[in-house]
C-alpha cells in the first residue's frame, strides 16, 4: 500500500433540517453537512485505486497528556457522530483521531473494492503512521468494535487499550442460523432505505421505542447520504459492508486479543444485522446484549465491562455524561 502525507481542507457547510437533507441530498463523501472540526484528508492506493480517508486531527484543549484516542464509527454513524466524544477527550488532555473509513460518510466511495476489516484496519494503520501515532487507544462503536478488534489482532504492539462500546459481532448471526443474503439483495434493501426506514430502525433496536430530538442531526446526516448525488455508490458500498459485517465475525477470536480491554454495553440494546431474515423464534434470541456482553468479557482476557442497563446502542449518543464519565474513568486506569 502506497501513502500520501494528509492534507487539510475546509469543514464542510451545513443544510439545516432533515426534509432539506431528504430533498436535496449531501454530496457523495457528505460535502454540504457540517462536521464538528476540520476535516483532514489521508491519500492512499488500495486495490488499485487511488482514495482519500477523510478524518478530524483534534489537539487537546486542556493540558496534553501525551496519549492519543482513535474513535472508530459505526456502520451507521460516521467520525462526526463521535462530536461530544470528542469535546469530552480533548477536555481532558487527549489528541483525538476520528476518520470516516473508506466507503463511509466523507471518505472515497471505491467501485469494485474488496471490503474487509483487515483492510479497513489497514488503511487506518497506515493513517496513523502518516500522522506520527504509534500506539494510541483504541475506541470502536458498533461495527466499529468490530473493527477495532481487528484491529488490535492485526496490530497488538501499536495498540495501548481497546474500549469497545456496544459492538457488533459480539454473536456469529450466520452460525446461530440467520440466512445468508447476497450484496445484490442487500443492495436493494439499501436502495428503499430512507429517514423514515431509519429513525424507526434505530428507534426499536438502538433507542428503546425513545427518541430525542437530539438524534434527528445523525439521521439527517445519514438520509442526506442516501438521497444525494451519490446515492449508487453510497448504497451499493453500504450493502458491501454489510455482508462484510454478517460473514466477517470476530468473536471466534476474543480469546487471542492482548491488550487491555473495555466493554461498554447497553442493557437495552437489541442490535442484530441480519434478524428480519430469520425465523421468529431465532430473531426472539439475538442481540440479547446484557448476556453477550457478559459472554464477551469472559472471553477476553482480562477484559473489564462497564454495564449501561438504561441504555441502548449508541450510550454515548443516548446518556452523554453518563457515558463520558465512565470512559474517562477506564481510560484513568492503568493497564
Amino acid at each position: 500500500m502506497k501513502t500520501a502525507a494528509a492534507f487539510a481542507v475546509p469543514a464542510l457547510l451545513a443544510f439545516t433540517g432533515l426534509a432539506q437533507a431528504q430533498a436535496t441530498g449531501y454530496g457523495p463523501e457528505l460535502q454540504g453537512f457540517e462536521y464538528p472540526h476540520q476535516i483532514q484528508r489521508f491519500a492512499l492506493t488500495s486495490q488499485r485505486q487511488d482514495l482519500s480517508m477523510s478524518f478530524m486531527d483534534v489537539e487537546p484543549t486542556a493540558q496534553a497528556n501525551g496519549k492519543t484516542v482513535l474513535l472508530l464509527h459505526g456502520k451507521n454513524f460516521c467520525g462526526a457522530t463521535w462530536e461530544g466524544t470528542i469535546k469530552t477527550l480533548t477536555a481532558a488532555g487527549y489528541r483525538v483521531i476520528a476518520p470516516d473509513q473508506i466507503g463511509f460518510c466523507a471518505s472515497s466511495k471505491p467501485v469494485g473494492y474488496q471490503f474487509s476489516f483487515a483492510q479497513l484496519a489497514a488503511n487506518t494503520h497506515a493513517l496513523l503512521g502518516s500522522l506520527g501515532v504509534e500506539k494510541p487507544i483504541v475506541i470502536g462503536h458498533s461495527m466499529g468494535g468490530m473493527l477495532a478488534t481487528r484491529y488490535a489482532l492485526q496490530y497488538a504492539d501499536a495498540v495501548e487499550k481497546l474500549v469497545l462500546v456496544s459492538p457488533l459481532g459480539l454473536e456469529d448471526w450466520q452460525a446461530k442460523g440467520v440466512p445468508y443474503a447476497t450484496v445484490d439483495d442487500m443492495h436493494k434493501g439499501e436502495l428503499k432505505t430512507n429517514a423514515e426506514s431509519m429513525k424507526a430502525y434505530q428507534l426499536k433496536f438502538y433507542y428503546d421505542g425513545k427518541w430525542k430530538p437530539e438524534y434527528d442531526r445523525w439521521i439527517d446526516m445519514q438520509a442526506g447520504l442516501y438521497a444525494g448525488q451519490g446515492r449508487e455508490a453510497v448504497t451499493w458500498n453500504q450493502a458491501q459492508t454489510s455482508e462484510m459485517v454478517f460473514t466477517q465475525p470476530v468473536v471466534h477470536e476474543f480469546p487471542a486479543i492482548k491488550v487491555p480491554t473495555v466493554l461498554m454495553i447497553g442493557g437495552k440494546d437489541r442490535t442484530a444485522p441480519g434478524a428480519n431474515r430469520a425465523p421468529a423464534e431465532l430473531q426472539k434470541q439475538l442481540g440479547d446484549y446484557p448476556a453477550l456482553g457478559r459472554k464477551a468479557a469472559e472471553a477476553i482476557p482480562g477484559a473489564t465491562l462497564v454495564d449501561f442497563p438504561e441504555l441502548g446502542h449508541s450510550p454515548q449518543v443516548e446518556a452523554p455524561e453518563k457515558f463520558h464519565e465512565a470512559l474517562l474513568r477506564e481510560l484513568a486506569k492503568a493497564g
